[in-house]
């Protein structure tokens, strides 16, 4: 998985799989061709197009809109203003994109797809981040991710100073409500998890309830999620589960917004996870006008 941006540039199995994507991506937008560019803006036309944030937000996936335009065209000259990870403010150029008209426009929307997309999830990891007040908790993100988007979504997770939860189903047991109906009871899947899985995997237990919460530890997990608890009952569990097992991770989860956070923080937990950071973020409005120059460009 990508770290930070300077991943993208090394030229890895990581980065050519997301080449690979975007030109699916691409192949699926231009089809045929891209007609009304083809029917209206002469062969050979050239252009300067300017990437520009339309709202303040906290950027991320600017080394996918240098990769997308560079598919589309390696002679296009893509002079990058910005970096992932950036506070911006609304009007600020954050790239611009020079060489054929044709190819500017046809490489844009998905280019300005992912840019939107990624920015979104950063800026609202940011938020809860930021209405943490400084608490030493972790913000993570959780599997709820755009099929076939999860390295990309993941990576804007971090970018926004939130952390990753578990990849997918193979690199963490996760045992959740239906799991413990299944194997009847907390204790007998915590037992069937351990004697199945490498002893250097790690075992999360759901628990809605306080006693859950205490059967959880007592039965060997490593994490126990505080599921849809509220602040006085997780408070509860915390001292309780602190005292059976101080070195055990805690995570809170459950319809959590950040005006919430602090005080979730404040019971005590070491991790807030958030289905929303990747399945209702809203995307950051960015644009590519062409030749306009935006407040911030470099001559």
């Amino acid at each position: 998985m990508f770290e930070r941006e300077s991943d993208w540039a090394i030229g890895g199995p990581a980065v050519e799989t997301v080449k690979t994507q975007i030109r699916e991506w691409l192949a699926e937008d231009i089809g045929s061709g891209d007609v009304t560019t083809m029917a209206t803006v002469p062969f050979g036309h050239i252009s300067k197009g300017i990437i520009h944030a339309k709202q303040a937000g906290i950027l991320a996936g600017l080394p996918l809109m240098r990769i997308v335009f560079d598919v589309v065209d390696p002679e296009l000259k893509v002079n990058v203003q910005a970096a992932d990870g950036d506070r911006v403010e609304q009007g600020a150029v954050l790239a611009v994109v020079e060489g054929s008209t044709h190819n500017i426009l046809t490489g844009e929307r998905l280019a300005l797809n992912l840019l939107q997309r990624l920015s979104g999830i950063a800026t609202k990891t940011n938020e809860y981040v930021e209405a943490a007040g400084g608490q030493s908790v972790r913000i993570a993100d959780t599997r709820k991710t755009t099929p076939g988007h999860r390295t990309l979504e993941k990576y804007a997770v971090r970018i926004g100073g939130g952390a990753n939860h578990r990849f997918g189903l193979y690199d963490a047991v996760m045992i959740k409500d239906n799991h413990i109906k299944a194997a009847g009871g907390i204790t007998a899947a915590v037992h069937a998890a351990k004697s199945r899985i490498p002893h250097t995997m790690m075992i999360e237990v759901e628990a809605e309830t306080l006693a859950q919460a205490e059967e959880a530890v007592q039965a060997g997990a490593h994490i126990v999620m505080l599921d849809n608890m509220n602040t006085n009952t997780m408070m509860d569990a915390v001292k309780v589960i602190r005292r059976l097992a101080p070195h055990i991770v805690l995570e809170a989860s459950g319809g959590i917004t950040p005006q919430r956070v602090a005080e979730v923080a404040g019971c005590g937990v070491d991790i807030i996870s958030v289905g929303s950071l990747t399945h209702s973020f809203q995307a950051l409005d960015i644009s590519l006008d062409l030749n306009a120059k935006k407040k911030g460009e470099l001559s």
